[in-house]
């Protein structure tokens, strides 16, 4: 197929220019904050211009708004290059890539691939771009798993849309943006192959009961049956289509030969793909668990597999969270955080890759599957969930989905975002300072629950990649069994309170700061006064905690500054190691909630 009808639709000069762009101006304003650039000022004003030097005959000139934290607001439209005297609109984020080239030390092979994620990302902000897109005040009525197809990537990253190892078919069909419904496959895996893990309260077989309909286990069991094996010998998993075709078949090839892994065939129910690609929601039955699944793809730095060690341990997690959660008083009553688990899981671990030393981590994250519990099963009458990253939406008149949301609520902007830092940071700072416990809540993995189209109350998820404790003596933490320590990370002080600090201030509310100053909603400074304000309302209601407010300190005057763009095209390149990647540490950033101190 050529795609004739979709590509001339989406691609056209205009619309090519204009995500272009949008993509330099990130670029730029995310490689001044992490330091890899270092543009020269031109003038100071309400905006500063800025001179980029690549060379003796070539730069570029742009005006951007200094922000808190070191951070740079670039204005899309102000962008230019200056090459042997002419200066014309900059048009390419690949040709700024090419050009950076020779100021930051990227490797030819890094700088090629980069191009190729840059390529995947351009043409999908084309298609997001499109002039049929719904306004923030039309969003703000969505629903939670369609909401989710409108967002527009990862706010930091700059390749945030690579996807590589998707076709053009395979993007039109799986890509969130697309919000395209898809039916899951089904396999059965011999019991000698995989190991299931579930909380104690869930049996396999009730989790298949909730799962697949009474036709659908009696269609699979026959098709198990036609292979002259016992049922009773095996699992159910689900599977994604494009796992199944490119990776599975291929890798799997002996269990099937040998059948030790059956094709089953095609679920009932219809599912929506979210932001992280691999998770999916039940569209057919929103009460059912969203489902988890390996996508061998590299995106936003990883392979979006399903690593096998927390894989097996998910179960555990979740009740050690929600352990927590049902002792305390506070954040079940007064917060009533919503905490969907990971009630059970099934990994696979392959026979060969699994005895190499380490082998690259993306072979032993290629058949899982991880049941989360619905946000939908949790909300109450008048709720409506959203993902925090949503708040970071603009549409295509530029209107901020949060402005829609405050205009609707019926409250002052100041008034609303002293809700929201409420509702967001007294569960968090709880789970840190009273447990040494700490989530990773960026956009996607924190969920705001709202209730008038106001903030209510907090929702976290994804608990098996991302909750990290503390190394400290911590009384809390001596039950926790060993098992569990020898998986999650452990971290000191510093890389606790990083958790919070850089994937929640920097990674996101950083951007929502700039929109809200950007649309004289709230001025910066009174933002960040809001969230050192909600952290000290926070640290005056236990003041029994006051040592573990100066071991995770929140006010120092700087912080390890964390790098991801950098950690692609300088650190960490494209190697294929044995670890996932993490964000690189490079210099400091200076922390704007320092200018006040706890009284």
């Amino acid at each position: 197929m050529l795609y004739k009808d979709e590509l001339k639709e989406v691609l056209n000069k205009g619309r090519w220019g204009q995500v272009n762009k949008q993509l330099l101006a990130k670029m730029i304003s995310e490689y001044m904050y992490e330091d890899m650039i270092q543009p020269e000022v031109i003038s100071e004003g309400e905006l500063t211009a800025y001179r980029l030097v690549i060379n003796q005959c070539k730069s570029y000139q742009f005006l951007a708004k200094k922000r808190y934290f070191d951070s740079f607001d670039v204005r899309a439209d102000s962008v230019e290059v200056v090459e042997d005297g002419d200066v014309k609109e900059a048009a390419s984020a690949i040709e700024l890539l090419l050009d950076l080239q020779q100021l930051i030390a990227m490797s030819p092979e890094t700088v090629s691939h980069l191009i190729k994620e840059l390529n995947h990302t351009l043409l999908a902000d084309a298609h997001i771009s499109r002039e049929d897109a719904p306004s923030s005040d039309q969003l703000i009525h969505e629903d939670y798993a369609l909401l989710e197809g409108e967002m527009t990537g990862h706010p930091w990253i700059t390749y945030n849309k690579g996807r590589i190892g998707f076709g053009y078919d395979d993007y039109l069909a799986y890509a969130p943006e697309q919000q395209q419904e898809v039916k899951l496959l089904w396999i059965a895996v011999h019991h000698s192959k995989a190991n299931f893990h579930s909380v104690q309260s869930l049996s396999y077989e009730t989790l298949i009961d909730q799962e697949l309909s009474t036709v659908e286990i009696e269609r699979f069991t026959n098709e198990i049956r036609k292979y002259g094996v016992q049922p009773e010998d095996y699992y159910f998993m689900p599977v994604h289509v494009w796992q199944w075709k490119n990776v599975i078949i291929q890798q799997f090839a002996e269990e099937i030969a040998n059948r030790y892994l059956i094709p089953l065939g095609e679920g009932k129910d219809d599912y929506l793909p979210q932001q992280s690609i691999r998770t999916f929601v039940n569209q057919t039955d929103h009460k059912k668990n969203h489902v988890k699944l390996p996508m061998s793809i590299l995106n936003t730095l990883v392979y979006r597999g399903l690593p096998s060690e927390r894989t097996v341990i998910a179960p555990q997690i979740t009740e050690f969270i929600k352990g927590i959660y049902e002792k305390d008083s506070f954040l079940k009553d007064e917060c009533q955080v919503i905490l969907p688990g990971e009630v059970a899981s099934i990994n696979v671990d392959h026979r060969y890759y699994g005895q190499i030393k380490q082998a690259p981590y993306q072979y032993h994250e290629m058949l899982g599957v991880i049941f989360r519990e619905s946000i939908y099963s949790y909300l109450e009458e008048g709720e409506q969930a959203i993902t925090l990253a949503a708040l970071l939406h603009e549409d295509k008149q530029e209107k901020p989905l949060i402005q829609s949301l405050i205009e609707n609520s019926d409250l002052p902007a100041d008034k609303w975002i002293d809700d929201l830092f409420q509702v967001v940071m007294d569960p968090l700072l709880h789970f840190l300072y009273q447990y040494g416990t700490v989530f990773s809540p960026h956009g996607q993995n924190t969920i705001l629950v709202l209730k008038n189209y106001k903030p209510h109350r907090l929702a976290v998820k994804d608990f098996v990649d991302d909750v990290n404790i503390s190394d400290q003596p911590f009384e809390e933490l001596n039950a926790l069994p060993d098992e569990l320590k020898q998986v999650l990370r452990s971290e000191p002080p510093e890389g606790l309170t990083q958790f919070i600090f850089t994937g929640l201030f920097i990674c996101h509310l950083r951007y929502l700061a700039s929109i809200m100053d950007n649309h004289q909603l709230l001025p910066e400074r009174e933002f960040w006064d809001k969230l050192a304000g909600a952290i000290i309302d926070y640290q005056n209601k236990f003041p029994h905690l006051e040592d573990r407010f100066r071991l995770f300190d929140f006010f120092k005057g700087e912080f390890t500054k964390l790098c991801l763009n950098r950690n692609r095209m300088v650190d960490y390149g494209y190697e294929d190691g044995e670890d996932r990647p993490h964000a690189s540490e490079f210099g400091k950033v200076t922390n704007a909630l320092a200018r006040l101190t706890i009284k």
